[in-house]
């Protein structure tokens, strides 16, 4: 399985702005894909996760702002991400669930300006 996360860059306080993560590969027996992100100095958090049954999990603090949904095939999974603000920003990473293993993509820069 790979990912591919994309759709990043600078958006002022308050914009909006949509992720993608493209997946390929094995993609049978993924249990969950989620996006996770890590602002500069800090540690990586989880944000918001959808399982195989379409289930979506959100942290509080992006809960209300964040919508994490995929295509019909699976392939391809979508962060929009409303009322962005400075604390939003980070380098983004999607990751899929699989087989007992979380397989990372690359991460994609989210830089809100405030």
């Amino acid at each position: 399985v790979q990912l591919q996360a994309s759709g990043g860059g600078l958006v002022q306080t308050g914009g909006s702005l949509r992720l993608s993560c493209a997946v390929s590969g094995s993609i049978f027996g993924i249990k969950a894909v989620g996006w996770h992100r890590q602002a500069p100095g800090k540690q990586r958090d989880w944000v918001t996760s959808i399982s195989a049954d379409s289930s979506t999990y959100y942290a509080n603090s992006v809960k209300g702002r964040f919508t994490i949904s995929r295509d019909n095939a699976g392939n391809t999974v979508y962060l929009q991400m409303n009322g962005l603000g400075p604390e939003d920003t980070a380098v983004y990473y999607c990751a899929a669930d699989i087989r007992g293993d979380r397989i990372w993509g690359q991460g994609t820069l989210v830089t809100v300006s405030s």
